[in-house]
């Protein structure tokens, strides 16, 4: 007796193999050279996938980025005008390389040198002098650019007209001071001083963080402590552009911070100053590490909520008040006008917070999204943050070594 037919599998709603007709090939790749081969595939294909139309741009900042931290990984400073020749061919052949398939990889290769180059270059522009053996009792004048008020005592930045020293001819450009609490003096005054310098902190271990880099790129070559009197003296010139609008700022700063003083006090007066100006220091040590315990220790830091809420606020109450004109919000467009509107307080509440590398990438996110707006273009989220990224790392690339860069960057 013959036996019976074997009903078809695929008919009864059995698959044996996926994807189809795996079986046909010979049955499940074995492990050696056909697995290795399957992996090489997969891997192509979603590389592939990922330098589609649209999907290239959010690799573009991590490959700068590459590039940035390969320069500060390098055992030497590099030649600039190498570097920047470098950048400047491989863009020139990614661009020439449009249409062909190469062109992916070719952009990420130009990322990384651009990412290089950009950070030896800011190296260059703003090298100076760094103190490297302490200095007692040194003479200084010069104009103030920046004033912390802390908790125990007031730190500021020097701009250093002139420096006397024992037996040093050593002329820095900035030094950072401490002051009693209190006393120290305002931005944009020229003051006389004596001081005792100390060469930038290095790194407590082995690659733990390195505070003397983040001295270096704000352009101080020593910090210290003052000694005696501050005295204010007549400055031989005006300080300059940058001067009048950091003592611009600070004048902001204060005048909030008087209001804020007027009708709170204690550590609520510090974390609604913290919130408004970016001034974080007065917030007293037990209620500080009690916020970073709890969690809560990142609403501190101006960023991408408190960008998004001053922003939408504008937006929203200039385009509800350009509303209640019913013949002119016909005749114009007023949601492009509350976009642009938006924009410029957001601009607004950056200087005055005091531009923070969160707040940096916070309004370049904001500013990418409204621009969209005054264009009727749609602002893609991931998009807006890799611009925000490769912005924030062009102007500054020395943020890619800093933690306020790293935490906004992972969320």
């Amino acid at each position: 007796m013959a036996e019976p037919t074997r009903p078809d599998r695929a008919r009864q709603g059995i698959a044996s193999t996926w994807p189809p007709g795996r079986a046909q090939a010979g049955g499940y790749a074995p492990v050696g050279s056909g697995a290795w081969s399957l992996l090489v595939e997969t891997l192509r294909a979603w590389a592939k996938a990922e330098a589609g139309a649209g999907r290239l741009l959010p690799w573009v900042p991590v490959a700068f980025g590459g590039g940035i931290a390969l320069y500060f990984a390098a055992d030497h400073e590099p030649v600039l005008w190498v570097t920047a020749v470098t950048a400047i061919a491989l863009a020139v052949a990614a661009g020439l390389l449009r249409r062909h398939r190469l062109f992916a990889p070719v952009v990420m290769i130009a990322a990384v040198a651009a990412g290089f180059a950009i950070a030896t270059w800011k190296t260059a522009r703003i090298a100076h002098v760094v103190l490297a053996k302490p200095l007692y009792s040194v003479s200084l004048t010069g104009f103030v650019e920046t004033r912390d008020i802390r908790e125990r005592t007031d730190r500021f930045v020097l701009r250093v007209a002139t420096m006397d020293a024992a037996r040093s001819d050593v002329r820095l450009e900035r030094v950072r001071l401490s002051v009693r609490k209190g006393t120290a003096p305002e931005v944009g005054s020229f003051v006389q001083l004596k001081a005792r310098l100390m060469p930038p902190p290095t790194p407590s271990r082995p690659g733990s963080y390195d505070f003397s880099r983040d001295m270096f790129f704000q352009g101080i070559g020593a910090s210290g402590f003052v000694m005696g009197t501050i005295a204010t003296a007549a400055p031989p010139d005006a300080g300059g552009l940058r001067l009048r609008y950091a003592a611009l700022m600070q004048g902001l700063r204060d005048t909030i911070d008087a209001r804020i003083r007027n009708v709170l006090e204690g550590d609520n007066r510090a974390i609604a100053t913290a919130l408004l100006t970016g001034r974080r220091d007065a917030i007293s040590t037990p209620v500080n590490d009690a916020m970073f315990i709890s969690g809560l220790g990142h609403v501190l830091s101006i960023s991408g909520y408190h960008m998004a809420v001053v922003a939408g606020v504008v937006f929203f109450a200039v385009r509800a008040l350009l509303a209640l004109i019913p013949g002119f919000a016909v005749r114009h467009p007023i949601k492009k006008w509350s976009a642009a509107a938006a924009l410029v307080a957001a601009a607004f509440y950056l200087l005055l917070s005091g531009a923070e590398v969160a707040t940096q990438r916070s309004f370049f996110m904001t500013a990418v999204v409204l621009i969209a707006v005054m264009v009727d273009r749609r602002a893609i989220t991931f998009r807006t943050l890799a611009v925000a990224a490769l912005i924030v790392l062009a102007i500054a690339p020395e943020a890619l070594v800093h933690p306020s860069f790293q935490m906004s960057a992972s969320r």
